[in-house]
């Protein structure tokens, strides 16, 4: 009786873990070039030290969706998308170095490229600098060029650190960004390209989210009426004990 409420049991709680990651892919269905989260259910068996005749369900975010989103053009410089595989290279606020397909990048007060939430982006030798009031222009390569008012030159200030590390060895971390399992820096691959003036969307489904969290509700519902059962199965059973 007891594996039938200890199954039940970590079911509908892993099935609220579920519907949160759920949950987080739609609130961020407009968020620039994010990556959903992908989710399973796996059995483990209970460790102690008695033989493993209870097993319990666990959900385990297996990683992320790296479907390409649907590409928007914006017309603004500063915009970029990577085009086909790859990632921009940003400075998180650990001070590693992670990656993102976000490219709504910004001039910050100092003047270096960041993103909007302040993150900095990396050129291949650290942070890039913009010069005041320059007009930017980014190639399909990642070389950042500014111009100046009052001058006819054009300058290149530097180049953005484009990666494009096996899928398999990145992982997402809390704060959206992705780095290598690994932990070390990826290597620049002069292969990658992008596109100025275009910004990459967000890969969730909204529809097959929502239609997840009804799923992952009505499983929880399942989950409850079997530990219902279980606790009707009890007092029958301790009913017919104390008859006997």
């Amino acid at each position: 009786m007891d594996k039938l409420i200890y199954t039940a049991m970590t079911g509908a709680k892993h099935l609220m873990y579920r519907q949160d990651a759920l949950a987080q892919n739609l609130a961020n269905a407009n968020t620039t070039g994010f990556r959903a989260d992908t989710v399973a259910f796996r059995a483990v068996p209970v460790q102690g030290d008695t033989p493993g005749t209870r097993v319990f369900a666990i959900e385990t975010t297996t990683g992320a969706d790296f479907t390409p989103g649907p590409m928007t053009s914006t017309g603004r410089s500063l915009d970029v998308a990577v085009q086909g595989p790859g990632w921009i290279a940003v400075q998180a606020t650990d001070g590693s170095e992670a990656y993102t397909r976000a490219g709504n990048l910004q001039i910050g007060a100092e003047g270096t490229l960041q993103l909007p939430n302040g993150t900095q982006v990396l050129g291949d030798g650290g942070p890039i600098t913009i010069p005041s009031n320059a007009t930017v222009s980014i190639a399909t390569d990642g070389t950042v060029s500014a111009k100046t008012p009052g001058t006819a030159a054009i300058s290149t200030v530097g180049r953005l650190k484009l990666v494009n590390p096996p899928a398999e060895e990145l992982q997402k971390g809390t704060d959206g960004l992705f780095r290598q399992k690994s932990g070390d820096a990826a290597d620049a691959d002069p292969a990658v390209r992008i596109a100025e003036g275009t910004l990459e969307g967000s890969n969730v489904n909204v529809v097959e989210a929502m239609v997840g969290m009804i799923t992952a509700a009505r499983q929880f519902e399942l989950q409850m009426k079997m530990l219902a059962s279980a606790e009707q199965n009890e007092q029958k059973a301790n009913s017919l004990v104390s008859a006997g």
